[in-house]
């Protein structure tokens, strides 16, 4: 079968010169499959850019080129005409020949112009451009179009002029510039107040608008902010009254070596940051800190403040003293975290001293499992090589500031073993001869020995009940009433895994459980206090009759007498009116033995199934005294690890390279930071795609440590499926 040429020609204006040049499109279609080709692809192309047609029915054709007889979809009514006429029609253009569709609805008019206008970019972005390559000697072309065409003389479609393609195209890459010029983040375009500033300038004819300058944006700016969010915060301050708050307090030193103390009010929205006091001039012993703290209940209200959460120095237990000498209903409490690391340091790190040394003779054979683990971890990552080839070894690098981090890197040890004994059976490894050749043996050694990842694997074995607990408790979420069962537990699973790995009976005795168990049990007595004693036993689950049928050995909290030794002591500080304090005692035990108002049904089986404080807000009624203080303490944490955090929010603002800002400016800038975040986590738009999560970063660092984006910092420990995210994402 024989083809026909078809020739399509085309001139087109040179913008240099006057002379015409042919733009020639050559193309062969067997005569026999012209008609069938193009009557599918007319179909097609219908289908793609003429939309609006799958809304109405055509009836038949009638006389002229591309009309038919119509209806429509939606309000039945018939008419003649083409496409043209059926936009008209569904799209409400008077003026045009038809009538406009009445059943179409204002929601139901955005989505059919949204489609319309989708369509009609869809047709001018297929057609073919001809673009001209400007002279060599033209520079201020290329610079002022990204495409090489003068916009004097380039001629633009109706629809790129009506939806402005060629300045939205200008403004994406000024954008770009201004990132790639700045070093700044791809995670930045996620931060819906970027988004806002831009679409606010898009919106709203600005005409001269030139954007803040150095001076208005460190100073008058940021201060009108300040204020802005503290309206904000107006809200969370009000329930205050109802809910109780938390005062978490904890010191650093900014890159000036200046000494700082920072304080949080905790609630159930998160963690607000309140000040940073600059105490460089100053002798920060108990009375310091106990005037500060003081300050802090005034500006809070004492009446709202539940405890004061600091770490376990000596300094801040003799200020937390002052404080409760005069305030009685509020308790300085230890962090639990601090103190689980403690524990961790004397079990993994235990000091060789007269008084230590039975301690020290238990727990060297852990210092030195840990020692030989540090070693190969910075053989490993200090050689570009090995990183090149095991990309996944970079998860060996911990934060030095990370809680419990010797167990965090026994852990990413074990989860890379597979990786790193192939790392050292490879021959790039055997190839590569910069090293020294006894520190590698060392390395091929420790990791092939298979008696090496037994220890491995036994110290993480009993140390993973204390490494659940420290994860659970290192956020701000309510977990105060859980921290007596909590540690309760995880002695006993420590024991179970000692026993286990030895072998022995549980009548049998074993000297490094004692020496654990010995640890663990001076940790708690040195952080415990009476509030979690009365936390515990306001937790409605502990009279469940699941809970108590879990362990043979328990027994609800009214019958235990530590907790009701530390409970009698809280209401004896709490309602000094003994009235009022029999009253209080009366509730407690209608609560407690399930009778007078606490007897019915519901509420005897709700007490295993709902969360404590809903079952107070739902079952609580008939004892109000202690319902207010039950409400209270089930929404208060335990921990004052949001403080650490905060440190990582300073630092990241008050960098190596920004330091010559005053205390006064990185303040505001922090309060700013972090109490802007807290209330967009508390909005849904923070969960939306576009803005999700806008403050975690997401691009690609070699390491947690000092990589220079602020929300690492906020991870709780070990979170190797996000950190995952941060290394391997590419964009």
């Amino acid at each position: 079968m024989l083809t026909k040429k078809y020739l399509f020609c085309r001139s087109v204006s040179s913008p240099s010169s006057s002379h015409k040049r042919l733009h020639c499109r050559i193309g062969f279609l067997p005569r026999a499959e012209m008609s069938a080709s193009s009557t599918s692809q007319a179909k097609e192309q219908d289908d793609d850019t003429k939309p609006l047609w799958t809304y109405v029915t055509k009836i038949k054709s009638v006389v002229g080129g591309g009309n038919y007889e119509i209806k429509c979809n939606i309000c039945d009514f018939t008419f003649n005409g083409s496409y043209t006429r059926v936009r008209a029609h569904l799209l409400k253009m008077t003026g045009k020949g038809v009538r406009v569709c009445q059943k179409v609805t204002v929601a139901k008019l955005i989505d059919l112009k949204k489609i319309d206008n989708e369509a009609t970019l869809r047709v001018e972005r297929s057609k073919t451009k001809y673009v001209s390559l400007p002279p060599v000697s033209t520079q201020h072309q290329m610079d002022t179009n990204t495409l090489g065409v003068d916009p004097k003389t380039r001629k633009t479609s109706s629809v790129e002029n009506a939806f402005n393609l060629q300045a939205r195209e200008t403004l994406d890459h000024e954008i770009a510039r201004m990132f790639y010029s700045s070093g700044l983040p791809f995670h930045l375009a996620r931060n819906p107040h970027y988004r806002k500033a831009f679409a606010y300038a898009a919106n709203n004819q600005i005409s001269g608008y030139q954007p803040p300058g150095y001076n208005k944006l460190r100073t008058t700016l940021l201060q009108n902010e300040r204020r802005h969010v503290e309206n904000l915060l107006q809200p969370i301050k009000n329930a205050w009254s109802q809910k109780g708050v938390s005062i978490v307090s904890d010191g650093w030193s900014d890159p000036q070596r200046r000494s700082l103390i920072n304080f949080m009010v905790v609630t159930e929205s998160g963690p607000m940051f309140l000040k940073a006091i600059d105490c460089s001039n100053e002798i920060k012993d108990k009375d310091f800190i106990a005037k500060h703290m003081r300050e802090v209940i005034m500006e809070v209200g004492h009446s709202n403040v539940v405890q004061i959460v600091t770490d376990n120095a000596t300094v801040c237990k003799a200020a937390g003293l002052i404080i409760e000498a005069e305030f009685p209903s509020i308790y300085w409490t230890p962090c639990v975290v601090h103190t689980l690391n403690l524990a961790f340091e004397n079990i993994c790190a235990a000091k060789n001293t007269e008084k230590n040394n039975v301690a020290y003779e238990e727990c060297s054979r852990i210092t030195q499992i840990a020692d030989d683990a540090m070693f190969v971890k910075n053989f490993a990552m200090s050689h570009s090589m090995r990183l090149s080839i095991f990309n996944s070894l970079k998860l060996l690098s911990i934060a030095p500031t990370r809680f419990a981090s010797t167990i965090v890197m026994l852990k990413r040890f074990k989860q890379l073993k597979k990786g790193l004994q192939e790392m050292v059976i490879s021959d790039q490894w055997s190839s590569y001869k910069e090293d020294d050749v006894a520190k590698a043996k060392f390395v091929k050694d420790t990791l092939l020995d298979d008696k090496w990842g037994d220890k491995v694997d036994y110290i993480l074995s009993f140390t993973s009940p204390i490494y659940d607990v420290l994860r659970r408790t290192n956020i701000e979420a309510s977990s105060l009433h859980l921290v007596y069962e909590m540690w309760d537990s995880m002695i006993e699973k420590v024991k179970n895994a000692i026993y286990q790995y030895e072998r022995k009976e549980e009548s049998e005795g074993s000297t490094f459980y004692e020496v654990v168990h010995s640890i663990l049990i001076d940790c708690w007595t040195k952080s415990s206090t009476p509030l979690h004693c009365l936390a515990h036993s306001l937790n409605p689950r502990y009279y469940s009759h699941e809970w108590l049928s879990e362990d043979s050995n328990r027994v609800p909290p009214h019958q235990d007498m530590e907790l009701t030794r530390e409970r009698l002591k809280c209401f004896k500080r709490f309602f000094l009116d003994m009235d009022v304090r029999r009253k209080v005692n009366i509730e407690f035990a209608n609560f407690s033995d399930g009778r007078e108002g606490f007897d019915d049904l519901d509420s005897l089986n709700d007490r295993g199934q709902m969360d404590p404080k809903a079952w107070w807000l739902v079952h609580g009624i008939n004892a109000p005294i202690l319902q207010k203080i039950a409400l209270k303490l089930l929404a208060q944490p335990c921990s004052s690890s949001c403080c650490e955090r905060n440190w990582s929010t300073y630092s990241f603002i008050h960098s190596l390279k920004r330091n010559k800002m005053t205390p006064h400016r990185v303040e505001n800038l922090v309060f700013f930071h972090s109490d802007l975040r807290l209330l967009s986590r508390n909005t849904p738009q923070y969960h939306q795609e576009e803005t999700k999560m806008w403050d975690v970063a997401g691009d690609d660092f070699g390491s947690l440590d000092d990589c220079g984006i602020l929300e690492i910092a906020s991870l709780s420990l070990d979170e190797p499926e996000l950190e995952g995210v941060f290394f391997n994402d590419d964009c």
